[in-house]
């Protein structure tokens, strides 16, 4: 009898994603004796147990199309959204991976989809996934699926950014997905030829990013672009909440403590997603006409690159043959260029973030480009 294994999309969609499913799909084939069952919009599907076939020609053309044929949510097990109200389905996705009769279960997707392999693999699920995310910020792999298209869309964004920023000599602000790490924004500000690049592990100084554009001007330079991740907060706003913590920790406990600690988490992260905020301080500094563009979900979208194609397609492949072997518990990640299973237990919960001396980082600093510290 040939043994189940079913596949599932968790989060958000990323290019690379469908190019991952076929390397696993034909994977299968070619080793024998497997069926592969797709579950539809992640989570919710195994809850509802919506499924399709993946055998046939069903992974034929998928190869440089972009988001996902499985469809995808945002839904985990405990939180899984069903006739409009929200239910811990964690029970019955166990019951319906018994019923499908499936050997093993592969998860593509981000942090939280590490997160929650994880718990399933806790109750006894046997569970592998695959680091799909345009943010670049799950742990133990050297990048992940979708990172490298995302990072050429933002850098072609910048690269026709330029002309009219400079023809019109104007301040213009790309805001660039990635809340809690700046890799996306990072290398496409490179890539681009960003005069700024703010990201969320740098705190940026309002005066300082104002400071770089204005020698910009002394060297007869009429126009800048700012690079910026919709997680960069400025030292002000930092410095603001950290004493809000502070304060909070002296005068609360328990219970009482944790909630207020949440609500300033939630509102910093408001204060960090602020571009317009930053647009008007510039203005205000420069005395320059200053623009926003919000690149948004266009990074997730379309033709996956050759890069993400390639590294889906070895990733893919790999992840099939390790469901072979029988691995289980593992994330399959790229270390050194080379493709191993690490235990979830060391990636659920964490998050890649540019350490402070990154050769990224220095580059940046070399060719002259600020990061919004006071020189």
């Amino acid at each position: 009898m040939a043994k189940r294994i079913g596949i599932a999309t968790v989060g958000g969609d990323c290019p690379g994603t469908n190019p991952t499913i076929r390397a696993i799909g034909k994977t299968l084939q070619s080793l024998g004796g497997y069926e592969l069952i797709g579950f539809q919009d992640g989570f919710l599907g195994l809850a509802t147990n919506d499924t399709i076939p993946l055998g046939g020609d069903a992974l034929s053309g998928i190869l440089t199309t972009g988001g996902t044929i499985l469809g995808t949510s945002r839904d985990r097990p405990e939180s899984v959204h069903l006739d409009n109200q929200v239910v811990d389905a964690t029970e019955t996705i166990q019951k319906n991976i018994k019923q499908n009769r499936l050997d093993a279960l592969v998860i593509l997707g981000g942090k939280e989809a590490q997160e929650s392999a994880y718990k399933l693999s806790q109750r006894g699920v046997r569970v592998l996934t695959m680091p799909l995310t345009i943010d670049n910020d799950i742990v133990e792999t050297d990048a992940t699926i979708g990172y490298y298209s995302a990072t050429s869309v933002a850098a072609e964004a910048i690269d026709r950014l330029h002309s009219t920023a400079y023809s019109h000599h104007r301040i213009i602000i790309v805001e660039v997905m990635g809340r809690e790490t700046g890799w996306l924004t990072l290398a496409a500000g490179l890539a681009g030829g960003a005069d700024v690049i703010l990201i969320p592990e740098i705190a940026y100084d309002e005066e300082a990013v104002a400071g770089a554009i204005l020698n910009r001007l002394k060297e007869g330079k009429r126009f800048s672009i700012v690079a910026v991740s919709e997680g960069a907060i400025s030292q002000d706003n930092r410095r603001f909440f950290e004493h809000a913590r502070e304060i909070n920790r002296k005068l609360r406990k328990g219970k009482d403590e944790e909630q207020v600690t949440r609500r300033l988490e939630a509102l910093e992260e408001q204060a960090a997603g602020n571009t317009m905020h930053l647009a008007h301080q510039l203005r205000r500094f420069t005395g320059l006409e200053t623009r926003v563009t919000i690149l948004g979900y266009l990074q997730r979208g379309g033709v996956p690159s050759a890069a993400d194609r390639v590294m889906a397609t070895q990733m893919g492949t790999a992840c099939a043959v390790m469901v072979h072997k029988g691995v289980t518990g593992c994330m399959v990640a790229m270390q050194n260029q080379a493709i191993v299973p690490v235990p979830l237990e060391q990636v659920a919960g964490n998050v890649k973030r540019i350490p402070l001396d990154h050769s990224l980082l220095s580059s940046a600093r070399h060719v002259g480009t600020s990061l919004g510290e006071q020189p």
